[in-house]
């Protein structure tokens, strides 16, 4: 018996189709969308944009009133929304019931999107345990909720689709401050890495966003624990984030471009790419720029402190469940 008939390697055919990157869904034209946070931020935006590219959108938000303008808005412009709940997806129950009125009124989704997000910043001494249950819950288990009740129906209908998992900067690289925030959005992008080769085999595609700085309700409410957002050190540098950060049209932009070509991973910055690329590339420089990130943090962090809890309840329990 010769090695090649021992080893049973793959037909030419076969290696063809391990090399081959077919596009499950080259247009949104009558497919029918899934957004979650589709409310506000980089949800909104992309609603917004897949109903121009002729999507037929089943939407959801925590934020009911902010969802019905959306919907409004999208209809005024002759855009199509089959359905829309506005419901918390860290609730598995809810997200469950949610997904069978979904597949009793439209049927299976050709694209699911999973943007809803929030975000809490602070070192391991200030977090507490509220904080990271609440990132996990809703950056982690809440696109995997949405997972569980919609992608099963696409596998066994056949006709394969697109799954779109919104991550981070932060689910990339080790940012200041963000460890219970990095907690969710780097466990999304483990999932997606699996599901992207598992799913392929059923013709769905996985793309996995991770966004920079994106001008987004989300910079204004991101919770900073200990930080005092009043301090005119913090205003500054959240004023020059706000200077270079992208428009949420553009991050919707790079999405739907991100889907129609069946891309991994998806970038809506220039700087997360080359940053992605200087970590994986120069471990030990990225290593000290980290070192200096922190350090930098540190400092502000000194200055800005908040000296009582009061103070501390007012600064950063705004965060709500808004799109990233």
């Amino acid at each position: 018996m010769g090695l090649t008939t021992s080893l049973n390697l793959p037909r030419l055919q076969t290696i063809r189709e391990l090399f081959h990157v077919p596009v499950p869904v080259p247009s949104l034209r009558g497919r029918k969308v899934l957004i979650t946070g589709a409310a506000s931020g980089i949800g909104r935006a992309t609603a917004l944009a897949a109903a121009r590219a002729g999507g037929e959108l089943v939407l959801t938000d925590l934020q009911s009133e902010a969802l019905d303008e959306v919907v409004a808005q999208i209809l005024d412009e002759h855009g199509t929304v089959l359905y829309h709940r506005a419901g918390d997806v860290s609730d598995y129950e809810w997200v469950a019931a949610f997904a069978r009125g979904v597949d009793a009124e439209v049927g299976v989704m050709d694209v699911v999107m999973n943007i809803a997000g929030v975000s809490a910043w602070g070192t391991v001494e200030n977090l507490e345990h509220r904080h990271w249950k609440k990132m996990v819950d809703v950056n982690l288990m809440g696109p995997i909720h949405i997972i569980e009740c919609f992608v099963p129906q696409m596998v066994r209908r056949g006709d394969g689709g697109q799954l779109v998992n919104v991550s981070s900067a932060a689910g990339l690289l080790a940012l200041p401050w963000h460890a219970a925030y990095s907690a969710g959005k780097f466990g999304i992008r483990g999932v997606s890495e699996v599901l992207r080769f598992d799913l392929r085999r059923h013709g769905i595609g996985v793309s996995l966003v991770c966004p920079g700085g994106v001008d987004t309700p989300l910079v204004d409410t991101v919770d900073i624990v200990g930080i005092d957002r009043r301090n005119a050190a913090v205003q500054k540098q959240i004023a020059g984030f706000h200077k270079v950060a992208v428009t949420p049209e553009k991050a919707a932009s790079a999405i739907l471009r991100g889907i129609t070509r069946n891309k991994f991973l998806v970038y809506t910055s220039f700087d997360i790419r080359f940053g992605y690329w200087w970590a994986r590339k120069f471990a030990f420089p990225y290593e000290v720029v980290m070192r200096v990130a922190n350090n930098r943090f540190d400092h502000l962090s000194r200055i800005s402190a908040i000296g009582d809890d009061g103070a501390a309840d007012r600064s950063g329990s705004a965060a709500s469940r808004h799109a990233e």
